[in-house]
């Protein structure tokens, strides 16, 4: 923006991540400046490497605390490529200030083992076997050949 330049940042980030400070930081920052052509996505997932996001540390009211750093709010569902669409030209017709999306999602969304054991699954990557399974959910077929 300094640069005169006619262009949108995205940020993506997760709700674990929020609980850094480096995170608010970079809101106030923003805010601040009337960084109107910045649009954060926080993937709010509830789940961070430690455990679930509210058991380590409460982000709420998450919504209002973005708010109150001086950002245009919006939430969508994080799954439905319509719903984060939609969003996103929301977010473009703000003025004066950054904008932050607040992305519902489910850890591990569309492979049943992972949706059921999302902390199994954060920091570590499924091994063969996981990854057929996974691969023939997602694509729904009976046999995947990786």
């Amino acid at each position: 923006r300094l640069d005169k330049k006619k262009y949108r940042v995205y940020c993506l980030t997760g709700d674990g991540e929020c609980h850094e400070g480096q995170i608010w930081e970079a809101a106030m920052t923003s805010s601040h400046h009337k960084l109107d052509n910045l649009t954060a996505i926080v993937d709010h997932n509830k789940y961070q490497i430690d455990g679930r996001v509210e058991e380590i540390k409460s982000l709420q009211p998450f919504a209002e605390k973005w708010k109150a750093f001086g950002w245009s709010v919006f939430s969508c569902d994080g799954h439905n490529m319509k719903s984060i669409i939609e969003t996103l030209e929301k977010a473009e017709k703000v003025k004066g200030k950054p904008s932050v999306i607040i992305a519902e999602t489910v850890k591990g969304k569309g492979v049943s083992f992972m949706e059921a054991k999302p902390l199994e699954y954060h920091g570590r990557a499924p091994n063969a076997e996981e990854e057929k399974k996974a691969l023939a959910e997602i694509c729904q077929i009976e046999e995947f050949e990786v």
